[in-house]
C-alpha cells in the first residue's frame, strides 16, 4: 500500500473512494456533503459506525472524538469493510487533527494498514485488501495544520509500526505444523539479515551447557527441538540498553497435565510473546531508534510422550533454583525462567521486560482486551502503562503481595511452578518469574501478561479475528520515548 501526501484540497484529488470521518455525531458540519442521505440510511455517527454511499463514492465512519484512540479503530473498521471489494483500489482522505500534534494522523495511517490486514494463507479463495493507493490530503477541517515534513515523518513511522504488528500477527496465526521452534529461528535469521541486526541462536547442546534444565524439560517430548533466539539492535551511541524476553511456545498441549480439547484450540497463539519480540525488533531496527535493544525468544513446543516431563519432577533452573513441577501446563514460566536468567547473564540492561501469554487467570481478571503488568518496582510498570495508553493498547497494573507469594512455597524444592490456590493466578505466575530476576535487575523489570489481547476469535477495534500483535505498538512507544530522552 502506497501513501501519497499532498497539499491539494480533497475535492481536487482523484480516487475511487473518499473516506470521511464524522466526529462526535456532527452530521450538520459543513464538510458533511450527504447529511440527508446519511439520515435516511440511519447513520448517526457513533464510534465505528459505517455508511457506504456507493453512488457518491464516499465511505463515512463515526468517531467519538478526534483522539488517536478513537481514530485508529474507526479507520481500521472502515478499511476492513473493504477487504475483498475490488471496486475500490484507491482511497482519499483529509487530515483530522485533535491538536497541533501528528498523533491523530499517525493513528489514522496505522488504522488503514492494520485494518487492511487479512490472514489467508490457508484459504483457497484468498481475500485481499484492494486499496493500493492512499491519497492523504493535508487539508484539515479545523484550525490545526501540519507541514509536509512533519506529515511525511508521521506517516513513515506509522507504517513501520503497523507493518511490524502485521508481521507479528502472521507468525502467531501460522499453524503449529508450519511454525515450530526451528521455523521461528529461521524467521528471526531472515529478519536479522534484512534489517542488519546481530543474531545468535542456541540449540539444545548449547542450552545444556548453559544449564537450562527447566526449558529443556518442557521441550523434551516434542519432535521439534527448542531454540533460544537472541537478536540485537545496537546503534553507535545508545541512550539506554533494553532487554526484551518473549515466550515462544509454538504449541502448548499442556503436556501430561493435558488441556481439555476445547482449550487446545488456538494454542498456536502461545508464541505471541516471542512473536511480539520479533515484531518489536523489526520496528526498532527500521526506525533506527537510538537505544540498544536485545530481543530474546525461548522457542519451545510442549507435547506429550514417553519422554515428557512429569508432575512431581524437580527441575533445576539456570540460576540454580529448584522447581517442583505440580502442573506441566504451567510450562511457559519454566521456559521464561531459564531465558530470563540467560538474558541477564548476557546483558546488563537499564530495563528488562518480558512479554508472554502466561495465564488464563489474567483473562479472567481483566478480560480479553487488556494486558496485565507486574513487577517489583513502580517505575518500569508505569512506563509500560504510559506506553500502552499512547499506543492505543490496553494495560493495567496487577500488584504483587507477600501473601500470594507464599502460595508458591514447596516442601521439597525452592519453589513450585503453580500456587496452592486457584485464585490470583496471573499474579502468582508473575511472582514465580520474579524468583528468577537477579538483584541487579530486580527494580528494572516488568512482566507483561498478554494472554487476553494476543489472540481473540472475533474482530475488535483495529484488530481482526485471531492474532492482534499485542505488545508491539506498546513497547515500541516505550522504546521511542527512551530514545528521545
Amino acid at each position: 500500500m502506497h501513501f501519497n501526501i499532498t497539499t491539494e484540497k480533497i475535492k481536487e484529488i482523484n480516487a475511487d473512494l473518499e473516506l470521511i470521518i464524522v466526529a462526535e455525531k456532527n452530521l450538520k458540519h459543513a464538510f458533511i456533503k450527504d447529511a440527508k442521505l446519511l439520515k435516511k440510511a440511519g447513520f448517526k455517527g457513533a464510534q465505528d459506525e459505517l455508511c457506504l454511499l456507493v453512488e457518491k463514492e464516499r465511505l463515512y465512519v463515526g468517531v467519538e472524538s478526534l483522539a488517536p484512540e478513537s481514530i485508529r479503530p474507526a479507520v481500521a473498521v472502515a478499511l476492513r469493510s473493504l477487504i475483498g471489494n475490488k471496486s475500490y483500489t484507491s482511497l482519499k482522505v483529509a487530515t483530522y487533527l485533535k491538536d497541533a500534534s501528528t498523533a491523530s494522523l499517525q493513528a489514522m495511517v496505522e488504522g488503514i494498514v492494520l485494518g487492511s490486514y487479512c490472514f489467508n494463507r490457508y484459504k483457497s479463495d484468498k481475500q485481499h485488501a484492494a486499496i493500493k493507493q492512499v491519497e492523504l490530503s493535508l487539508e484539515s477541517y479545523n484550525e490545526h495544520q501540519l507541514d509536509v515534513q512533519s506529515a511525511i515523518k508521521a506517516v513513515h513511522e506509522a507504517k513501520i509500526l503497523a507493518h511490524a504488528t502485521n508481521f507479528t500477527r502472521d507468525i502467531v496465526n501460522t499453524t503449529p505444523d508450519d511454525c515450530y521452534p526451528a521455523v521461528m529461528a529461521d524467521i528471526a535469521s531472515r529478519l536479522a539479515k534484512e534489517n542488519k541486526m546481530d543474531i545468535s541462536i542456541l540449540k539444545p547442546k548449547e542450552m545444556k551447557k548453559e544449564k537450562m534444565q527447566a526449558l529443556l524439560a518442557v521441550a523434551r517430548a516434542s519432535r521439534h527441538k527448542p531454540r533460544l533466539i537472541h537478536l540485537l539492535h545496537k546503534p553507535k551511541h545508545p541512550k539506554a540498553v533494553i532487554t526484551l524476553v518473549g515466550k515462544g511456545l509454538t504449541y502448548d498441549s499442556g503436556g501430561l497435565s493435558l488441556k481439555p480439547a476445547d482449550y487446545m484450540v488456538t494454542m498456536k497463539s502461545d508464541k505471541s510473546g516471542g512473536s511480539a519480540v520479533l515484531g518489536i525488533m523489526k520496528a526498532v531496527s527500521e526506525l533506527n531508534l537510538d537505544v540498544e535493544v536485545h530481543g530474546f525468544v525461548g522457542a519451545v513446543e510442549n507435547m506429550i510422550g514417553g519422554d515428557a516431563y512429569k508432575p512431581d519432577d524437580v527441575l533445576t533452573a539456570k540460576n540454580g533454583k529448584t522447581i517442583e513441577v505440580r502442573n506441566t501446563d504451567a510450562e511457559g514460566r519454566l521456559v521464561l525462567a531459564d531465558v530470563l536468567c540467560y538474558a541477564q547473564q548476557e546483558v546488563k540492561a537499564d530495563y528488562l521486560f518480558d512479554v508472554a501469554t502466561l495465564t488464563g487467570a489474567c483473562v479472567v481478571g481483566v478480560g480479553n482486551y487488556t494486558s496485565g503488568v507486574m513487577g517489583n518496582s513502580n517505575l518500569p510498570k508505569e512506563m509500560v502503562l504510559e506506553a500502552a495508553k499512547s499506543s492505543g493498547e490496553f494495560a493495567t497494573k496487577l500488584d504483587f503481595n507477600r501473601y500470594l507469594k507464599k502460595t508458591l512455597e514447596s516442601q521439597i524444592a525452592d519453589i513450585c511452578n503453580i500456587s496452592n490456590t486457584r485464585y490470583g493466578g496471573a499474579i502468582t505466575a508473575g511472582e514465580f518469574l520474579s524468583a528468577f530476576i537477579d538483584e541487579a535487575h530486580k527494580e528494572k523489570w516488568a512482566h507483561i501478561d498478554i494472554a487476553g489481547p494476543a489472540f481473540v476469535e472475533h474482530a475488535w477495534g483495529e484488530n481482526p479475528h485471531g492474532a492482534s500483535g499485542a505488545g508491539v505498538r506498546m513497547m515500541v512507544k516505550l522504546l521511542e520515548k527512551l530514545a528521545k530522552a
